[in-house]
Formats: structure tokens, C-alpha cells, sequence
């Protein structure tokens, strides 16, 4: 990010409902211009993580700072931001521009100053045409584009998202995720945006923070949360992966596997147990030979872009993505070069294989894994 300016500061943050802890003591910087996600599970905290900087909830400690400024106490109508439910709330009886207008009229915002700035919304929301259509007349997409020009025309610092794309169908949703961030780079303003979609995550963000049991698991860019997972929790959480136990023999050598390897880690004790992570697109299969790590293919799935197996190596289950096809039985070697291999520390988390295979021998998703994601 090239602007690193803090507009909002979470400082030890704790949040408990019922005595159960829902935030647990989080900490969270988020800068000006910023497209930041809050990415985890259902019950992880990023809901209530954004209600707390909304003002909707008040933390039972810690501080949220605005600007430098301790706003604990400060009601939501009068802090700097807006925000987007899921439900977007528009008045039915009101058309587009009435509802985008509606802030504005109640600050008592002169009439030319209203319309100038409800066209440029309706402009930047790409809504030309529809000024005086009736919101129940708008489809979902339509309708949550007023709802953005209206958390927009006020020109807060901060707009707040709690899964404002849940209602739509997928192409709509995949649609507006571009058009969201397209928003938000050219109103120039701080997003914070909530969703349990990884993919919406990866597409959007500048700065993924990924929560779990109210507690930040990891901060950082959509491809450091992919590429370089801290534990296995995210690992899992974003993306496909397989995750081994393994010994990092010094650095840059570690055995998973029944195997050694290359890698490119360092910074481990000699011999230390970790959490090896392969992602399924950077297995190469080829000819298995006496000296490659060799498995079965179990089952091949047809993808249109790639073919998703399930290969056995002794007691291990792989899922592999690949370009090249095989045959359900097939003995294959497994290549895995250096910089595809990311080794973190042992988590304390059982590891649990996303994959099993059925008495049919077809590929399921582990309960185990369902029920830890």
C-alpha cells in the first residue's frame, strides 16, 4: 500500500456475550484509502469486530481510535463512517434519487448542493437513467448500488460492509465484487468489508485479516494469506491445501512425506517437528521412477480447466490439481519444487485432511474438516 497513514486503531479489543468470549483481546490497525477484509468463519468475531468500530456495540475494554481520537463514546451518527447490511434497508416508497437524497435532506443540505452530489453518486454507481425508477422495481444488483451511493453521498472517511453481496446469485455477485472495488478506488476512501467468501476476500482486498475464535489468526495481503499461511487454520481456511507433518532437518531441508526436499525456509531448530503446506496447483505429476515420491491416483474429477485428483501415497491422502490427466489406479510421481513447499510451525490445531474417500472410493469433504471450517 503506498499510503500508510492509520485512520482507525483497534487496541486490545475484548468483547464477551453471555461469558462467552466473542473478541478476544484484538489488536488492528486500518489505514486510509484501504480495501481491508475481515475473513473467518460464522461465530469467529468479524461481525462484531465491525459493529464495535461502527459504534453499533461498545467493547467491553480496549480503545477504537479515529484519527489519533478515542471514539469509544462516540454514537454512530456522529462518527465519520457509514455503513452496509446485507439488507440494504431502502425506503420502498422513495425512487433512486430520493432514497440516495434522503441523508442529505435531513442535514438540511441545500437543494443544488443535493442534486450535484446525488447525480455524481448516481454517476459513479453507474445508475444514469434509473433517477426516478422505484427501488422494487431495481434488480438486487441495482438496488445494492443505491445503497452504496447512499452510504456514499455524505462523504464518509469509512464505509462499513457486513456482507452486503449474500443476496445475490453468484455471476451478480462475482459482477460486483469488481464493481465494488472500482468504487473504491475512485472514491479514494477506506472500505472495511465482512464476508466468510474467500474468493470475495482474494478478489477485493488490499489487506485480508483473517479471524477465528475472536482471535486474528493473520494480517496481511491477499497473496502472503495464500501463498505464506502463518498456521494451518488459514491454510485451510483459504484455499485447497494438503498439510503434512514434517521434520525440518536445517534449513532449507525438511522431510514430509516419507521423503526429503529442498526448500526455501529457514529459521527453524535442527530436527524441529512443523506443518508442511503444498497447494494442490503446485504438484507436478509425471513417470514414477525409483527415486520420486510415487502415488495412487484414486479418483480423477473433470474441472475444465484442470483435473482434480485424489492420490494415496502410503497412508496420506494428496489432492492435486493438473493440466495433465490419469488413470484411476495409475502409480504417478508427485514433483514438488522448492519454492512450492511452505513449512510453519507445529500448530497446536489437530490437522484433519479435507479429503476422504467413501466405501464407493468417491471423494468427500472430511466432517472433521467441515466442522473445524
Amino acid at each position: 500500500m503506498e499510503n500508510k497513514n492509520k485512520i482507525i486503531e483497534l487496541k486490545n479489543i475484548t468483547k464477551q456475550f453471555g461469558g462467552d468470549m466473542v473478541l478476544d483481546h484484538i489488536s488492528l490497525d486500518i489505514h486510509d484509502k484501504e480495501f481491508l477484509t475481515l475473513l473467518g468463519p460464522s461465530g469467529c468475531g468479524k461481525t462484531t469486530t465491525l459493529r464495535i468500530i461502527g459504534g453499533f456495540t461498545n467493547p467491553d475494554s480496549g480503545d477504537v481510535m479515529f484519527n489519533g481520537k478515542r471514539i469509544n463514546d462516540v454514537p454512530p451518527h456522529k462518527r465519520e463512517l457509514n455503513t452496509i447490511f446485507q439488507k440494504y434497508a431502502l425506503f420502498p416508497h422513495l425512487n433512486v434519487f430520493d432514497n440516495i437524497a434522503f441523508g442529505l435532506c435531513v442535514a438540511k443540505t441545500l437543494k443544488k448542493e443535493i442534486e450535484r452530489r446525488v447525480m455524481e453518486m448516481i454517476d459513479i454507481v453507474e445508475l444514469e437513467g434509473f433517477e426516478k425508477r422505484n427501488v422494487e422495481r431495481l434488480s438486487g444488483g441495482q438496488q445494492q448500488r443505491v445503497a452504496i451511493a447512499r452510504a456514499l453521498v455524505n462523504n464518509p472517511k469509512v464505509l462499513l460492509l457486513d456482507e452486503p453481496l449474500g443476496a445475490l446469485d453468484l455471476t451478480l455477485r462475482k459482477d460486483m465484487q469488481i464493481e465494488l472495488k472500482k468504487i473504491q478506488r475512485r472514491m479514494s476512501i477506506t472500505f472495511v468489508y465482512v464476508t466468510h467468501d474467500q474468493e470475495e476476500a482474494l478478489t477485493m482486498s488490499d489487506t485480508v485479516v483473517v479471524m477465528n475464535e475472536g482471535k486474528i489468526q493473520q494480517i496481511g495481503t491477499p497473496q502472503d494469506i495464500y501463498n505464506e499461511p502463518v498456521n494451518a487454520f488459514v491454510a485451510n481456511f483459504i484455499g485447497e491445501s494438503n498439510i503434512l507433518p514434517g521434520i525440518m532437518h536445517r534449513d532449507y531441508f525438511v522431510e514430509f512425506a516419507g521423503s526429503n526436499f529442498d526448500c526455501i525456509d529457514r529459521g527453524f531448530g535442527e530436527m524441529e517437528e512443523v506443518d508442511v503446506v503444498v497447494r494442490p496447483e503446485d504438484i507436478e505429476l509425471s513417470e514414477a521412477t525409483a527415486v520420486t515420491l510415487n502415488g495412487i491416483v484414486e479418483t480423477i474429477t473433470f474441472k475444465g480447466v484442470h483435473y482434480e485428483m485424489i492420490i494415496r501415497v502410503g497412508t496420506d491422502i494428496w489432492l492435486v490439481h493438473s493440466t495433465k490427466s490419469a488413470k484411476v489406479g495409475e502409480i504417478v510421481a508427485m514433483n514438488i519444487a522448492p519454492d512450492c513447499i511452505h513449512v510453519m510451525k507445529k500448530s497446536a490445531m489437530p490437522k484433519i485432511n479435507r479429503y476422504t474417500l467413501n466405501e464407493e472410493g468417491e471423494n468427500n469433504l472430511a466432517e472433521g474438516a467441515a466442522n473445524e471450517l
